[in-house]
C-alpha cells in the first residue's frame, strides 16, 4: 500500500493564495450551516431568530434552545472535527503515509477500551468515562511505541504495528461487550461509534482548555516539521533532532485524539479524510495544519447535522463519518491507482 501512495508533507508558515481562497470557502460553509444546524429540530428556529438568540436578543424559548440545548452540540462538532484533523495531518505527516490515522493505529479503540473498563469497574458517570478514555488511549498509544521504537519511528513499522494493536484491542472490546449486561452493551456500543448526544459546555470547555494550548504547539512544530522533508541527514545539520520531532509531533497527535474521544468517543475517519481532502482542495502536495482543521469541522458538522437530521433515524455521528471517510479512501487509493498506471 506505501508503494502505491505518495507521501504528504506538512505545509509550513507561507501562505499560498489557493490556500487562502480554500479556507476562506470553508469558513464561508461552516457559518451558514452551523447557523442552520442550531436551527434545525423538533422545534425549528429560523436563522434570522438563531442570530438574534446568539446576541443576546432572542425570545427567551429560543435563547434557550438555541443557546442552551444547541450551541454546545455545535461547538464540539467544529473544535472536535478541528483537533481531530490536525492530529491526522500531524501522523500523515511524521509516518509519510496518507494512510496513517489515530483510528487506524489503533488510539481510538483503545480510548473504548479504557472507556469500557472504567464503566465496568469504577463508574458510570461522564467525568469517569472520559477519564478512562483517555487513559485507554494514550495506553495504546504507549503500546504501540514501545512495540515500533527501534532507536527511532519508522512509519511504515508504526502503523503495521498500530493495524495489529487496534485489531487486538477491537478483539477485547467486543469480549467485554459480551459480558455485561444488554442495557450497558448497547450504551457503550453507541458510545463506542462516536456520538455528540450530551455534549455538555461544561464538559467541552474542560477539555478545550486543556486540548487548545496542545494545538498551538502543533503550529509551532510546523518548521521543524518541514526541516525534516530535507532528509534527516540536513535536517540534524541544521539543528533539528528528527527523532525527537517525530516524537513530540506524535505526542501532540495523541493528546488532541485523547482529548477529543474523551467528549464524543472515538469519532472514524475524520482525522484520515480531512487533511487529505484539504491538500486536494489546494492542490498541493503539502498538508496544511489550518486548512486540515477547517475542513474537519466541516466534516464533522455536516456529519452531526447528517445524524441527526437527514437520515430516516438518528444515528451516533461516527457512523455516518465512517460511512463518508470509507468511501473517500476507496476513490483516493483508486485515483492513486491510476495516476500511477
Amino acid at each position: 500500500m506505501t508503494a502505491v501512495l505518495s507521501p504528504p508533507r506538512l505545509a509550513g508558515v507561507r501562505l499560498r493564495p489557493r490556500n487562502v481562497v480554500v479556507g476562506a470557502a470553508t469558513v464561508a460553509a461552516i457559518l451558514p450551516l452551523a447557523v442552520l444546524s442550531l436551527g434545525w429540530g423538533t422545534y425549528p428556529v429560523a436563522p434570522d431568530a438563531v442570530i438574534r438568540a446568539l446576541l443576546g436578543s432572542g425570545t427567551a424559548l429560543d435563547t434557550t434552545v438555541v443557546v442552551g440545548w444547541r450551541l454546545p452540540r455545535v461547538l464540539a462538532a467544529v473544535t472536535l472535527g478541528a483537533l481531530l484533523a490536525i492530529a491526522g495531518a500531524l501522523f500523515q505527516t511524521v509516518t509519510r503515509n496518507p494512510l496513517a490515522s489515530p483510528d487506524i493505529l489503533g488510539l481510538s479503540n483503545g480510548a473504548f477500551t479504557g472507556m469500557l473498563i472504567t464503566l465496568v469497574l469504577v463508574s458510570s458517570s461522564w467525568p469517569a468515562r472520559a477519564a478512562g478514555a483517555l487513559v485507554g488511549c494514550l495506553a495504546a498509544s504507549l503500546l504501540i511505541w514501545l512495540l515500533a521504537y527501534r532507536g527511532g519511528i519508522q512509519g511504515f513499522r508504526l502503523i503495521v504495528v498500530g493495524i495489529g494493536v487496534s485489531a487486538m484491542l477491537a478483539s477485547l472490546n467486543t469480549w467485554m461487550l459480551l459480558q455485561v449486561e444488554l442495557e450497558t452493551a448497547m450504551f457503550a456500543s453507541a458510545w463506542g461509534h462516536g456520538s455528540l448526544n450530551g455534549v455538555t459546555a461544561d464538559a467541552l470547555g474542560g477539555v478545550l482548555l486543556c486540548a487548545l494550548p496542545v494545538a498551538l504547539a502543533a503550529f509551532a512544530l510546523v518548521p521543524s516539521l518541514r526541516q525534516l522533508e530535507l532528509g534527516d541527514d540536513l535536517a540534524t545539520a541544521t539543528g533539528v533532532r528528527p527523532h525527537l520531532v517525530r516524537s513530540v509531533a506524535l505526542l501532540i497527535g495523541v493528546v488532541l485524539v485523547a482529548a477529543a474521544t474523551a467528549i464524543a468517543g472515538p469519532i472514524a475517519f475524520v482525522a484520515l479524510a480531512a487533511p487529505q481532502i484539504a491538500r486536494r482542495l489546494a492542490r498541493s502536495p503539502s498538508l496544511s495544519l489550518t486548512l486540515s482543521g477547517l475542513v474537519g469541522a466541516l466534516v464533522l458538522l455536516a456529519s452531526d447535522a447528517v445524524a441527526q437530521h437527514v437520515l430516516p433515524v438518528t444515528l451516533p455521528v461516527g457512523v455516518v463519518t465512517v460511512s463518508v471517510g470509507g468511501s473517500y479512501l476507496i476513490v483516493m487509493i483508486v485515483s492513486e491507482i491510476r495516476r500511477r498506471a
